[in-house]
């Protein structure tokens, strides 16, 4: 049986930084020093007009290859994820195999999950390597969230960010990544995080949109994202601390076995309130969100990336990884970087 390892990442942000000044500008009326305590967010990423998830995810990938002089043929599978995309059909992975030139042997797969996606994408490619179908895979997330939020909608604005991430994950004999994950779901709550129009549930037929004011001033209609995020904070503090529980007890250790905690990089009030509920050393509780905001499936592999440059993250470390949010969903595994 093969096992497998992250081998090396790459990342791309688009060009355009919103910043907190910027949003201040927009919204005087916004406490932006409040929220940025609170979030932890100070720049954030925005994707061009005309730029896609897949046009990130090319140029993450671009990135990968360059920098590690990547041999392609030994690619065996895509994934891609992302809540975007350039069409319905046909899959985003396939436009992307083709932008980045990738061999016809090579399988191209599209999954949407949002907050746990790289954690699911990490399952999946150790699956097919541990299955001996392929000696490499190539995990690209990309989300082009803010796409989604209604220009008024200032809460979000100040939390979410654009950018991709490419994770090639490679063979090896010993085990690295263990194979063994936690997953969840607790699908009554999807509504929590969501965008209600614009697939066949409720599908666009006319381009009457009503705008309507939430509770807290925030402006959107249903084409837009939405995020509840009380519901949200209240799932993540709670869910997240039984995941770390639960994957400790798997793999029968303890916290001080554990190098670094590295969650879904949600906003700063999450990720602190759960150390604290955890007890884990502020050294070992990863916050990489200042410079980027939430980039949903692509936050636990740009902290990674931002540990490596750092020189906090190094071979043979071990790492606590986890995501939690739409779905609701949770995922979470033990690895040996």
């Amino acid at each position: 049986m093969k096992y497998s390892q992250i081998e090396h990442i790459a990342t791309y942000y688009p060009l355009h930084v919103l910043t907190n000044a910027s949003l201040q500008e927009e919204f005087p009326e916004f406490k932006i020093q409040e929220m940025t305590r609170l979030t932890g967010v100070s720049n954030r990423h925005i994707t061009a007009k005309n730029e896609t998830s897949v046009d990130m995810g090319a140029k993450a990938v671009e990135r990968l290859f360059a920098e590690f002089n990547v041999d392609t043929d030994e690619i065996g599978y895509l994934l891609f994820c992302s809540a975007g995309g350039d069409y319905i059909t046909p899959p985003s992975a396939c436009i992307l195999h083709d932008r980045v030139d990738l061999p016809a042997h090579c399988g191209a797969l599209d999954f949407n999950q949002g907050c746990t996606g790289f954690l699911y994408g990490l399952n999946l490619a150790d699956s097919l390597i541990g299955a001996g179908q392929t000696k490499k895979v190539l995990l690209v997330t990309s989300e082009a969230i803010t796409k989604t939020i209604h220009p008024k909608d200032k809460a979000n604005r100040s939390i979410f960010g654009d950018a991709a991430a490419a994770t090639l994950i490679s063979a090896r004999n010993t085990s690295v990544l263990s194979g063994d994950f936690i997953f969840g779901t607790d699908g009554s709550r999807h509504e929590h995080i969501i965008i209600r129009e614009g697939r066949e549930r409720n599908p666009l037929f006319n381009n009457d949109a009503r705008d309507f004011v939430d509770k807290q001033g925030n402006i959107r209609n249903h084409r837009n994202f939405y995020m509840n995020g009380s519901e949200v904070f209240n799932f993540s503090v709670a869910k997240a601390p039984e995941l770390v529980d639960g994957l400790l007890s798997r793999y029968q250790m303890t916290f001080d076995e554990v190098d670094l905690f590295v969650f879904h990089q949600a906003n700063r009030i999450i990720i602190e309130t759960i150390g604290r509920k955890l007890k884990i050393p502020e050294n070992k509780l990863i916050i990489e969100i200042q410079d980027t905001g939430n980039t949903v499936s692509s936050t636990i592999p740009i902290a990674l990336k931002k540990l490596e440059q750092k020189g906090l993250l190094k071979r043979g470390m071990t790492l606590l990884l986890a995501g939690f949010g739409v779905g609701f969903s949770w995922g979470g595994t033990i690895i040996k970087y």
